[in-house]
């Protein structure tokens, strides 16, 4: 079994800052591209920021400038350190890797967390 792990959100003043930390564990052999995506009420689940096994990044464009996407390969953990955050990042946050399994049968597919509530407001 496969598991990500969010942590980090929380509420927030615009302006202010967070970090969010996803951990993956289990049986796990590879971990290709992580990345953070969110989802406010009625609208579609979005994707934030994406970062490559050797570290290649890339944002959406609202979140560029703002947001930085990191991992830690020895950790299996990927963070994402939002700044300025305004009351329009207000969303669930989910974590998202693309993993191979290390098991007999390997399996390679995409994982999700259980998401992170972001909230920004005064």
């Amino acid at each position: 079994q496969v598991q990500l792990v969010e942590s980090g959100g929380g509420l927030v003043q615009p302006g202010g800052s967070l970090r969010l930390s996803c951990a993956a564990s289990g049986s796990i052999a590879s971990i290709y591209t992580m990345g953070w995506y969110r989802q406010a009420p009625g609208k579609q689940r979005e994707l934030v920021a994406r970062i490559t096994s050797s570290g290649s990044t890339n944002y959406a464009d609202s979140a560029m400038g703002r947001f930085t996407i990191s991992r830690d390969n020895a950790k299996n953990t990927v963070y994402l350190q939002m700044n300025s955050l305004k009351p329009e990042d207000t969303a669930v946050y989910y974590c998202n890797a693309l993993i191979t399994t290390a098991q007999t049968m390997a399996v390679t597919r995409n994982y999700w967390g259980q998401g992170t509530q972001v909230t920004v407001s005064s």
